[in-house]
């Protein structure tokens, strides 16, 4: 357990050096058991950037701290637990970046965006190509948690390949099979949100036709 804690730590502190986990926002966890379900997850209004082991508690299915856990988990645990229900990921890592927060407040009338011709896709779990087409669906922010759980848990059952999604205005849910791999998935949705924010600002000098024909295919796709 102690090697568990050592390298979540060291994950959350490298993603830290990059600005996208400021003051005390993201929340970020590992599994350590899948029968039963035992989630390692960052504590409530911990700042990320400083995080130390004793930072760390253990939840169970119903998102609540284990009988011999005190303290508070992230207010968001419900999320990672459903999503962990959904994917069997063995690390969920949420991160509040500016490139996220803004494409996800610009794009969330069309519920998502798409992403193509990156050659940095390939660093997505199961894309090969940069022509592959990766829709990254926005989702409404809310404060009713367990209401926000229940339509990340409809949205995984609809798109089960999905690799992450957005909440409006607020940030990134990404997830891995191992905690190296959702870390890379972190490092290329950032990378990719970084382009598509930069291209979106760019759009003054291409018309609004892109922008219009992004958000149609958005609609009639989803």
């Amino acid at each position: 357990m102690s090697a568990d804690r050592e390298s979540l730590c060291r994950v959350v502190a490298e993603l830290g050096a990059q600005g996208w986990c400021q003051g005390t926002g993201g929340n970020f966890s590992l599994t350590v058991s899948s029968d039963p379900l035992r989630l390692l997850i960052t504590r409530s209004g911990v700042d990320k950037r400083r995080l130390g082991p004793a930072d760390l508690m253990l939840v169970g299915p119903d998102a609540e701290p284990v009988p011999e856990e005190t303290g508070r988990p992230s207010a968001e645990t419900a999320l990672h637990c459903r999503i962990v229900a959904a994917t069997g990921a063995a690390s969920v890592l949420h991160v509040h970046s500016v490139a996220n927060t803004l494409l996800s407040e610009h794009f969330a009338p069309q519920g998502g965006f798409t992403l193509r011709g990156y050659e940095m896709l390939k660093g997505l779990s199961g894309v090969t190509t940069h022509e592959a087409s990766v829709f990254v669906p926005i989702l409404a922010n809310s404060q009713d948690i367990p209401r926000l759980a229940g339509e990340v848990e409809d949205l995984l059952a609809r798109h089960p390949d999905l690799r992450g999604f957005l909440l409006s205005g607020h940030g990134l849910y990404t997830w891995g099979t191992a905690l190296e791999e959702a870390k890379r998935h972190v490092e290329i949705f950032e990378f990719l949100f970084e382009c598509a924010a930069r291209r979106t600002a760019f759009r003054a000098f291409a018309g609004r036709s892109e922008e219009r024909r992004v958000g149609k295919e958005c609609r009639s796709r989803w």
